[in-house]
């Protein structure tokens, strides 16, 4: 039976760019809208739907694997990874946490594949141009070699990889050694999968697809994608799936296409198969489609109608298909004949239309696949350099010199036609985002289901969009809107910053004095939900005095001017920083304003603490600043009551513990006044039981913070005193989390190693209360946590 479709699943807002389908059951996607899901259904019966949202962070995700069921996981993880550069494993589970289990730090750019083994060793690739292999959530194998960035990435075990590369090469490695070297493709390949009995198989942006035995040789080549192959899997009866630039997912055996299956997207960048032989596409159009050849999966009639006719309704370039004389081409009949072989495009003239068709072989069928469409302006070609162009464009670069010209073909990529132009006339790559743009422009309707969504497949960098030579953009913020459920900005959550742990590269880790800062922000959603809650206040009668009054509109209205510029071109920052004016403004807001909707308020607070440290530099006004945000919060009232919070106590406590941690950073003067002892002992009697998981995550990165600052300057004895205290409390509460257990301990060792270096060791009290703390410690399988343990002892 021909594959048709199956399940359409739609959440994602932008790109899918992975998806894996270990089970029958379970899907995982990945998102260029920052976000992974895992989708599941309790039987093939009943519909996928999302069971899990996972957010590590503002950037786009790109890669997702799934890691088998532990003691610790008993659904399994999730492994994912993205544009943060950092690889986030998330406990899958009804109680989904918010933040991850585990974040493996190591690579410095976008981490853009991942593999795993069946014991549970992960393999990830990244644009830094390296793979690195993870055992246990370590980093144990750093495999270097290719030239550019590493697209694919296979654990052929726990001891043996393939890595493919935009190098236009694959290697096989062995531990950390590369052992050989597979040459072949004309351009860079995209992606693996392992042939049983034979090897693997490669695709490639050449448009080809190569199986290789393991000593490599080519057994042979699929031929048939017509632009870019991205992904590959292979099915349980040895057939391989493909997906690429072409709007198509392939099926093929025994060397032949038997079936393409048309998507209404320009790109599909992932295929994943399940084990009863269903396909898994993630598209550009932001769906997960699921394919079956079992009749009684496929979808109801009217949903295979609605697919066939969405896939109908496209327009395509005549670029895409050929040359097109329309009273050169056959009516409707010609479609009674049998296409020659799978995929074949025939167009017809319908009326004043021309469709184009394709044959389908596995419902010996031809598919109308779209209208064509007439793409260049003029209907001619243009001479460049002896070439035929379809545009060629005059571009003026300085005043007073003569125009560049810009050849473009429309079946061209874009942002390769910028690449080119730029680097022909010794141009900064700085201006390939102009450049794309005035392409699109002025090429309005070229390439069927272009969006603004697209990604060049050599860099990852939008086509329409920021180029990755550009500034990043702001990443985006934070929390569930505490009330509605949404996203509290219609942003994505606030990850928690990673304290790197050990490597075998480093081995100790101790004295580590890099501060962790919560900075991810999008200003501007947080502007709009403050000035919506106080245009609320303001149109109620009984409220109308507690909203902002014009002048502290004009003060907000600063402070987020320049934080926009701050956290997205900071290099062009021209504003000064803001003050204490700022910050007073702050404090009276809060004092007056209701509960549940202080948090905008709080999360400026937070950028205002992390970009603008001397904003309450003033004598006491630190002090003062503090103080307000914890009354804000209500921390006073869930100390003394210990009751479980409300929704807006439970986000506005994140968020002072998150601004008080971004109130130490590097040159913070943590020996002046009396705001750290105020801080300590405002949280020396926590209700450590009530705190959920962030939270404690970010209690844990203050007393961090501290001990970096510490590391450095001296401070009252009482004071670090006070920390140890806090420290020992947190570690004695916290039986369930490695990564707040991870981080104390390691507060602790900066603190001990400070004090030693000083000649003032921990009392012996303390450090016998620290042995008994440490022995006592839950069996966390964390080696990090041992080690850091193991330097401690050292230390005392």
């Amino acid at each position: 039976m021909p594959y048709k479709l199956s399940a359409t699943l739609s959440a994602h807002s932008s790109d899918v760019r992975a998806v894996a389908s270990p089970t029958e059951s379970i899907i995982l996607s990945a998102s260029r809208d920052s976000t992974a899901i895992s989708w599941k259904r309790p039987s093939p019966t009943v519909p996928f739907t999302p069971s899990s949202i996972l957010r590590a962070g503002s950037k786009f995700v790109n890669a997702v694997q799934y890691l088998s069921p532990s003691p610790e996981a008993p659904q399994g993880y999730a492994v994912v990874g993205g544009q943060d550069t950092v690889i986030n494993i998330f406990a899958l589970g009804p109680a989904q946490k918010e933040d991850p289990e585990y974040s493996l730090v190591g690579h410095t750019d976008n981490v853009c594949a991942l593999g795993v083994s069946q014991s549970g060793t992960i393999i990830s690739g990244s644009w830094d141009k390296t793979a690195k292999v993870w055992k246990q959530f370590q980093l144990v194998y750093d495999l270097k070699g290719h030239q550019q960035a590493v697209w694919g990435v296979i654990a052929i075990d726990d001891e043996q990889f393939l890595t493919a590369s935009a190098d236009k090469t694959i290697k096989y490695w062995v531990q950390h050694k590369m052992m050989r070297t597979y040459e072949g493709h004309k351009d860079a390949v995209r992606g693996l999968t392992l042939i049983p009995d034979i090897g693997f198989a490669s695709c490639s942006n050449d448009s080809e697809i190569r199986v290789w035995t393991m000593q490599g040789d080519v057994v042979y080549t699929l031929s048939g994608h017509t632009s870019f192959v991205y992904s590959l899997s292979v099915l349980p009866n040895g057939g391989i799936v493909s997906g690429g630039e072409d709007r198509s997912v392939r099926v093929w055996q025994d060397g032949e296409c038997v079936q393409m299956i048309i998507h209404p997207a320009i790109s599909v960048w992932a295929v994943s198969t399940m084990p009863n032989g269903d396909i898994v596409s993630g598209c550009s159009d932001g769906i997960v489609r699921v394919f079956s050849e079992s009749e009684d999966r496929w979808a109801s009639a009217a949903e295979l109608k609605a697919l066939e006719d969405h896939i109908a309704s496209q327009t395509i370039s005549s670029q895409q298909v050929g040359d097109v004389k329309k009273t050169d081409l056959p009516g409707p009949d010609a479609l009674l004949h049998p296409g020659k072989k799978p995929g074949e495009v025939k167009m017809i003239r319908n009326g004043d239309l021309v469709e184009a068709h394709q044959w389908d072989s596995a419902t010996s069928n031809w598919q109308k696949v779209g209208d064509v469409v007439d793409a260049v302006g003029s209907g001619r070609k243009q001479l460049f350099n002896g070439k035929e162009y379809d545009y060629v464009f005059d571009v003026d670069v300085q005043e007073g010199a003569p125009p560049l010209k810009l050849p473009f073909n429309a079946s061209e990529n874009p942002y390769a036609a910028a690449q080119r132009f730029l680097e022909q006339n010794d141009l900064s790559l700085n201006y390939i985002d102009e450049v794309v743009k005035f392409i699109e422009k002025n090429t309005a309707g070229v390439n069927l289901g272009a969006s603004n969504e697209y990604v060049d497949p050599y860099t990852g960098a939008s086509r329409y969009q920021t180029a990755a030579t550009s500034a990043a953009p702001a990443p985006s913020t934070a929390y569930m809107d505490p009330f509605t459920g949404a996203a509290r900005y219609s942003g994505a959550p606030v990850p928690t910053p990673p304290v790197p742990s050990v490597s075998p590269s480093a081995p100790k880790i101790i004295p580590y004095p890099k501060f962790v800062s919560f900075k991810q922000a999008n200003v501007s959603a947080m502007q709009t939900k403050l000035y919506q809650f106080d245009e609320a206040l303001r149109n109620e009668i009984s409220t109308a005095t507690l909203a902002m009054y014009p002048e502290e509109l004009e003060i907000v209205e600063e402070a987020f001017t320049y934080l926009s510029q701050v956290t997205s071109t900071p290099s062009q920052l021209s504003l000064p920083p803001l003050g204490g004016t700022h910050a007073e403004v702050i404090i009276q807001i809060l004092e007056r304003w209701p509960a549940s909707q202080r948090f905008p308020m709080m999360d400026l607070s937070r950028l205002v603490a992390a970009y603008c440290a001397d904003a309450s530099a003033v004598p006491g006004g630190r002090e003062r600043f503090l103080a307000s945000l914890f009354k804000a919060s209500d921390w006073t009232e869930v100390r003394s009551h210990g009751k479980a919070m409300s929704k807006a106590q439970e986000t506005n406590i994140l968020l002072l513990f998150r601004t008080v941690a971004n109130c130490f950073q590097e040159g913070t003067p943590v020996n002046e006044g009396q705001w750290v002892a105020q801080v300590f002992e405002a949280l020396s009697h926590a209700p450590y039981a009530l705190l959920t998981k962030v939270q404690r995550v970010a209690l844990a990165t203050i007393l961090f913070n501290f001990s970096c600052a510490y590391l450095t300057t001296s401070v009252a004895r009482d004071v670090v005193n006070q920390h140890t205290g806090l420290a020992l409390q947190l570690l004695r509460s916290n039986t369930d989390d490695a990564e707040v257990t991870y981080r104390t301990l390691v507060a602790l060792g900066n603190v001990i190693y400070a004090g030693n270096t000083r000649g003032i060791p921990l009392d012996s009290a303390q450090s016998a209360d620290l042995q008994t703390v440490m022995s006592a410690l839950p069996a966390f399988p964390d080696d990090r946590i041992r080690n850091v343990v193991d330097e401690i002892r050292a230390l005392l």
